[in-house]
């Protein structure tokens, strides 16, 4: 018996022992300045020279430099953002440590790999890192996380040149992390803004991602994590969230993604999600959703869009409630004369019926698919026909007598005035 006690008693000795040698290291921090006319001239020379819990200030110039080693826990702060160009010859800061954190660099010219995925930053295996105030342009990736824990990437404009989606990296991008906080940053350039492939517990706010090539935020097996107040305007697709769950996606805009196969949000086997108080408006579809079971999808506003929503007929029991679906070119549209899904309590701006009761519903039920959307569906084409006599005698017809479109996709409670949250 004394054997295992002797064992913790040696285990705490040194346990205690490497704490105290840590808070020394930290409580004797060291301020490094690196400037071109210093003793210190290079990025890489103040690395060398510091400590764990140093801190790094690199003074306003132009520092030529790449394949940067952070394998320390210190802070690089930059002074009027002082700008490290790797000269599109190799990735730049590579971090290997916990508690790293760079802020107000302008770091530029990674160049491309197709092999090694060159970034701006790349963070690889570590834990409490902050990217801050950072600006990285032409940058293949601009910040990569691979394999980290509670990190946080804030504040950072991150550019990109790329002009098709072969050659482009992400602006953001996640692989195998927990507990990540994405916050207040700007992108635009890259082929998705923000990536997430096999991330949890995360969160992504108030950012804003424009342009890009592909998607501007798109997920991946990535569960149990929320977005919220993020702007995804003007790319080729605006969201694309795919075989992920326990998703919660709320007060964001889509707006202005258009392209002949853009979607203001693409879901695609997703399931136990909501979708709450997010703005579609003028995108070529506002939802589209595919494979998806188990949503919920309520007050939201869908305004102007191509189609507002597109639901395959492989979805089942989500729920479309008290969202505000107004002046869209089509209300929605299935590729199955049978639906599982609820739509309830909703505002439809194409509705025509009355409510003789006054108990702010509609007495007759509204049935959203028209007969047309199914026509252009399979001969898109045919879209030249939008508005003739002749489409609204067909879609007439339909409406009385349903025969294509599916008699469960209803709504049997619409709303008579727009929802109000």
């Amino acid at each position: 018996m004394q054997t295992p006690i002797r064992n913790y008693i040696i285990l705490f000795f040194f346990a205690t022992l490497s704490f105290f040698g840590t808070f020394l290291n930290f409580a004797n921090a060291n301020v490094i300045k690196v400037c071109q006319q210093c003793p210190i001239a290079t990025v890489k020379q103040g690395i060398l020279a510091a400590n764990n819990g140093d801190t790094i200030i690199i003074k306003k110039g132009n520092y030529r430099e790449r394949n940067i080693i952070v394998n320390k826990s210190i802070t690089i702060l930059g002074e009027n953002y002082p700008v490290i160009d790797g000269e599109n010859k190799g990735q730049i800061f590579f971090i290997k440590a916990n508690s790293v954190t760079i802020k107000g660099l302008q770091i530029q010219n990674v160049g491309n790999s197709y092999v090694e995925d060159w970034a701006g930053i790349k963070i690889s295996n570590a834990k409490n890192c902050v990217i801050k105030n950072n600006k990285l342009c032409n940058t293949f990736f601009g910040i990569y996380f691979a394999k980290s824990e509670n990190c946080t990437v804030r504040g950072n404009e991150v550019t990109g040149t790329s002009k098709n989606e072969i050659e482009a990296g992400n602006a953001i991008h996640l692989w195998y992390c927990k507990n990540m906080l994405i916050e207040n940053n700007h992108l635009t350039g890259h082929r998705d803004g923000i990536y997430f492939e096999f991330v949890t517990e995360s969160k992504i706010f108030n950012n804003i991602s424009t342009k890009q090539i592909r998607y501007g935020m798109h997920f991946m097996f990535s569960h149990h994590n929320e977005y919220y107040q993020n702007k995804f305007t003007d790319n080729d697709a605006g969201v694309a969230v795919m075989y992920s769950n326990h998703i919660y996606m709320h007060e964001n805009t889509f707006s202005d993604n258009w392209s002949p196969v853009s979607n203001g949000i693409l879901l695609k086997g997703i399931s136990d999600s909501r979708i709450e108080k997010n703005i579609f408006e003028h995108n070529t579809v506002g939802l589209y959703a595919e494979g998806c079971d188990r949503n919920e999808i309520k007050n939201n506003n869908l305004v102007k869009n191509g189609w507002a929503v597109k639901i395959m007929g492989d979805c089942s029991d989500n729920h479309f409630e008290e969202n505000n679906i107004t002046a869209n070119t089509f209300d929605v549209v299935t590729n199955s004369s049978l639906s599982h899904n609820l739509f309830e309590r909703n505002f439809w701006s194409e509705y025509t019926g009355y409510d003789l009761d006054k108990n702010g519903t509609g007495d007759i039920p509204y049935r959203p698919v028209k007969l047309f959307t199914y026509i252009v569906e399979n001969i898109p084409s045919a879209i030249i026909l939008l508005r003739s006599l002749f489409i609204d005698l067909l879609n007439l017809a339909e409406k009385v007598t349903p025969v294509i479109t599916p008699e469960t996709l209803t709504d049997n409670k619409p709303m008579m005035k727009e929802i109000k949250w």
